[in-house]
């Protein structure tokens, strides 16, 4: 156990690592413009998120179902009239990983040493066709181990853009479209779900180098850029009255709901269901007296 191994490199710290990034989401909910606006943050060495640091490196990015007039549309939208990054490479056509699309990804990875990312939209333009008589599951595990050889290979972050299914799920990684297979031969599975409250996003991250997490995020319509939001993501994701509730209670621990009401101006008998309703849903904490605390505090009868 003496063998030392290099730290993995991040395309995106904390959230894309070197290896198979599987990104899904449902239709329109904003993938391509997220996949696209990480690309161009890679290349210039710009704020992933608009606040998240990376260094700069080559890029490649397969937009496989775009035009290249929808692309050069999304690209000047998203770049605001500054000029495009010269580490980013374009390109509207590739053949499946098993017909020839593996060796293009390789020249283009042996030209271009540093690369920090390859992004794939959509996956299932390139995982070819399933080897005859293989089950679902080996299928599914056996064509993004295709990506996953290259990524190895050369120590890059290969995104996989992806769907999920229609119905939803409690786990993340179940609504993935197609097997286990997927979720299991990647690396990493990114899950973009529409948001609730003041969130247009909630990006779901877990993986073999990466911890799992949620982040809150926001869709910037005017420039297609999806914008970190700071705190936890239950204060993005709750409805206007809760997320004043919320605020208020985490600057006035053990508030009780008439001087909320007072202090917030919303009416008292909301305020007092309200708040029963977050104490339930676990968004807030309540003490034997009536008072309330935001979840991670500890109430008058935990200090007494």
């Amino acid at each position: 156990m003496a063998a030392e191994f290099p730290e993995p490199r991040w395309a995106v710290p904390g959230i894309i690592c070197e290896g198979v990034n599987l990104l899904a989401g449902p239709p329109k909910v904003g993938k391509s413009w997220m996949s696209l606006g990480l690309g161009l943050s890679v290349a210039a060495g710009e704020n992933a998120f608009d606040t998240q640091p990376v260094e700069r490196g080559p890029v490649l990015y397969l937009a496989l179902e775009d035009t290249p007039r929808r692309l050069q549309s999304r690209m000047g939208k998203l770049l605001g009239g500054r000029p495009a990054p010269k580490e980013l490479t374009l390109a509207t056509q590739c053949p499946p990983l098993p017909q020839g699309g593996t060796e293009a990804i390789a020249n283009w990875l042996d030209r271009n040493p540093d690369a920090r990312m390859v992004v794939i939209d959509v996956f299932a333009k390139m995982r070819g066709p399933s080897l005859p008589g293989a089950s679902a599951y080996d299928a599914d595990y056996a064509a993004v181990g295709r990506a996953k050889r290259l990524a190895d290979h050369y120590g890059v972050a290969v995104v996989l853009v992806h769907h999920v299914r229609k119905a939803g799920s409690d786990d993340f990684l179940t609504e993935v479209s197609g097997t286990n297979g997927l979720a299991g031969a990647a690396d990493a599975t990114l899950v973009l779900k529409r948001g609730r409250g003041q969130a247009d996003g909630v990006l779901h991250v877990t993986g073999r180098d990466v911890d799992e997490a949620e982040y809150a995020l926001s869709f910037q319509a005017a420039s297609g850029a999806w914008c970190l939001l700071d705190g936890p993501v239950a204060e993005h994701t709750i409805g206007d009255t809760r997320a004043t509730i919320l605020r208020y209670v985490k600057a006035h621990p053990g508030v009780r709901p008439k001087d909320l009401s007072e202090a917030t101006g919303i009416e008292i008998s909301l305020a007092r269901k309200t708040c029963a309703r977050m104490a339930d849903d676990c968004q807030l904490r309540r003490d034997a007296a009536g008072a309330y605390y935001a979840p991670e505090a500890g109430t008058a009868e935990d200090r007494a």
